[in-house]
């Protein structure tokens, strides 16, 4: 089986939208300001300041939004291969697919959703998926969220705490392998650890990988808003509590302490 195959299997409907994404065009790095963005974008998307924004913008205007939805899917949609072909095996090659020319931000909705009606993962390793995630991107409203599915299957403050130190909590087998495999394609996702490897293989189905794999990249979609200064907490003290539906929406249900 190879990365390719693993993906169909397990999530035809987030496959089919993932390579639409990587058939965006891509992003014109003629502009120095915009290529000094992108560079950024992909190496610590946290260490972009007001600077390079405030270039970036001057540079692209009012297609700012759309530029960066680029970059994003340029970023984001070579590392999902490069991780599922290290734990399931090298892809075939395949011709480059037809560009994409419209408006990119519905696809990328499409695949949030089709990505979050998944559910070969529990909701506790997603949300600690989700959560270390966002701890690496320092995407403040993300860090400022917490999954009331979650809390309602056990999880506690501690467990979302040990996100940060997962390799040595007390954490499930389980969830350390999704949480290194998350540290993997965001940190390394073209020179994946061998043990991650062996983790993910031991104590994940291949339906979990792809899961989680594609969770991140779901996730990683606040490198957009981090990027553009727009990632802001919406609540002062606590956390926002919010839900999934099994057709993939989420809501808002209150606030927690």
């Amino acid at each position: 089986m190879s990365g390719r195959d693993a993906l169909v299997a397990a999530g035809a409907e987030a496959c089919g939208t993932l390579d639409r994404i990587a058939a965006f065009p891509a992003p014109d790095l003629s502009n120095p300001a915009v290529a000094e963005f992108a560079e950024q974008f992909a190496l610590d998307v946290s260490s972009i300041d007001d600077v390079q924004r405030s270039a970036f913008f001057a540079a692209t205007g009012d297609q700012a939004f759309a530029v960066v939805q680029r970059i994003y899917a340029a970023d984001f949609a070579p590392r999902v291969r490069s991780v599922l072909d290290a734990v399931f095996g090298a892809s075939p090659t395949e011709p480059d697919p037809a560009s994409y020319d419209g408006d990119t931000w519905p696809v990328l909705e499409e695949f949030m959703v089709a990505v979050a009606r998944l559910r070969a993962l529990d909701p506790i390793t997603t949300e600690l998926v989700r959560l270390r995630g966002a701890r690496l991107h320092d995407c403040a409203v993300c860090k400022s969220r917490r999954s009331q599915d979650a809390i309602t299957a056990g999880a506690d403050d501690d467990a979302f705490a040990a996100v940060d130190e997962h390799r040595t909590s007390d954490l499930s087998d389980q969830a350390k392998a999704a949480l290194a495999l998350t540290d993997a394609l965001i940190l390394t996702p073209y020179d994946v650890p061998a043990d991650v490897v062996d983790a993910a293989r031991n104590h994940l189905t291949d339906e979990q990988v792809v899961e989680v794999v594609l969770d991140v990249m779901r996730n990683a979609a606040n490198k957009i808003a981090v990027a553009l200064g727009a990632d802001a907490a919406t609540v002062t003290e606590g956390v926002e509590l919010f839900t999934t539906d099994a057709d993939g929406n989420l809501s808002v249900v209150g606030a927690g302490g």
